[in-house]
């Protein structure tokens, strides 16, 4: 796993800790998670329906809720939906099937924020929830500038400045994305199928080639001229990682 430079902690304007609310009919998996969220220091409450859901979301007034799409009352868009019509913009991460493309989509375009799909790994919730937050502006880390870094390359998430040896590097907003991803996941190979879906937020139809096409756009912004930072790792994708 990935160690993300910004992992301090976060507190909402008035000092107090970001409010969670986690939403499942999955006893074991609300209990998993809210364990690791309040293991960030976070105020978590769970609710197992998605009617009981929209009563918590009012009484706690959440900074971040975690919503499941499939549950047997009313399901995740059902929820969001009523949330928004009501007023409440809370940030939302969706947890989708393994292979539902058609509950990611629709669940980004119905007002959701982001999601992860399941099978899902603790600690990319914990910093989905770090990034919507900070996005909001319902909670913010201690230090001003949340950086990511790999060697002498630097990345700012706040500021989207992008520094490699004291040079500041200009990137496009997919650029940018492309490079947080794999800075996100230094050391760690990721495949084209996991870039196309996290940076586009959505299956290109097995075009690949735009991968291709951007990694190249960055390497030549990062990489050209200096030691190579991100590296093929043939028939599998793409890792980043310092210099040995």
């Amino acid at each position: 796993m990935s160690t993300l430079a910004s992992s301090t902690t976060l507190r909402r304007a008035d000092g107090t800790a970001p409010r969670i609310l986690v939403v499942d009919d999955e006893q074991m998996l609300t209990d998993l998670l809210s364990m690791a969220l309040r293991m960030e220091g976070w105020d978590v409450k769970a609710a197992g329906s998605g009617f009981q859901a929209l009563q918590v979301a009012r009484d706690f007034e959440p900074d971040a809720m975690v919503l499941d799409i499939m549950m047997p009352d009313l399901d995740g868009m059902s929820v969001l939906q009523r949330l928004r019509h009501s007023g409440n913009e809370v940030p939302v991460l969706f947890l989708t099937a393994k292979d539902a493309v058609g509950d990611r989509v629709a669940g980004l375009t119905a007002g959701g924020d982001d999601y992860v799909t399941k099978p899902f790994s603790l600690e990319e919730v914990v910093a989905r929830l770090r990034a919507l937050m900070r996005r909001a502006g319902t909670a913010r880390a201690n230090e001003a500038e949340p950086i990511l870094r790999v060697g002498d390359l630097s990345l700012n998430e706040d500021s989207h400045e992008v520094i490699r040896s004291d040079e500041e590097i200009e990137l496009t907003a997919t650029e940018f994305e492309l490079l947080r991803f794999l800075m996100r996941n230094q050391r760690r190979v990721v495949s084209k199928a996991q870039i196309l879906d996290r940076v586009w937020n959505y299956d290109f139809g097995g075009r690949s080639s735009v991968v291709e096409l951007y990694i190249s756009y960055l390497r030549k912004k990062i990489d050209q001229g200096r030691e190579p930072l991100i590296h093929t790792v043939r028939g599998v994708g793409y890792m980043i990682k310092a210099p040995q």
